[in-house]
């Protein structure tokens, strides 16, 4: 799962959500600089993956777009995913994503000191370019995705990413939909 997810699924513990946030940028034993709450959170946010990196409908996903996007293909369910979860974001919270958002941004920022350098850099651009407030429209998600493949090692394709999920919405859409349901129950059992 991409940001909007992980975010979601955190809960409203402001750790919580800054662990989610800064887990990808977390590496080995850099975890002991962060209390006990943040680790909690980067630990669930690690969990997370590992679930959605194991399951069947996801593993289906990555494999039908493998052809394109080759390694990144995880990279685009995950972006697609984070789509699905912002554009129909009326189903899956009660908060609107605009209030969201915001609230995630505040807490974020109010953190700033104490995020990871990589975290701390890709902050301001998130938040500059709304990204999970945006990830619904396909212009905010292919900025997103472009962004990325600005940053990628090896030849990625993800600036015609936008173009393949728009040539098979429903595919990846009902696979969401499918999965979404799994993931937050798991999530809620590790609360």
């Amino acid at each position: 799962m991409n940001f909007l997810a992980h975010l979601l699924l955190a809960g409203n513990n402001r750790y919580s959500i800054i662990g989610n946030f800064i887990a990808d940028h977390v590496k080995g034993s850099a975890i002991d600089l962060y209390n006990e709450q943040i680790r909690k959170g980067i630990r669930f946010h690690r969990s997370v993956d590992e679930f959605t990196d194991s399951n069947d409908i996801v593993k289906e996903a990555v494999l039908s777009l493998r052809p394109q996007f080759h390694k990144y293909a995880g990279v685009v369910v995950d972006m697609y995913y984070d789509h699905f979860l912002a554009k129909d974001w009326v189903k899956y919270s009660t908060e609107p994503l605009e209030d969201f958002t915001a609230r995630i941004f505040d807490v974020l920022r109010s953190s700033y000191d104490i995020l990871p350098q990589r975290s701390r850099y890709m902050l301001p651009y998130m938040i500059a370019d709304n990204w999970l407030l945006n990830y619904r429209n396909f212009e905010g998600l292919n900025q997103a995705l472009t962004g990325i493949s600005k940053r990628t090692t090896f030849e990625s394709g993800l600036e015609n990413a936008v173009d393949h999920l728009k040539a098979h919405y429903e595919i990846y859409q009902v696979s969401f939909i499918e999965f979404f349901p799994q993931l937050r129950s798991f999530a809620q059992n590790l609360h």
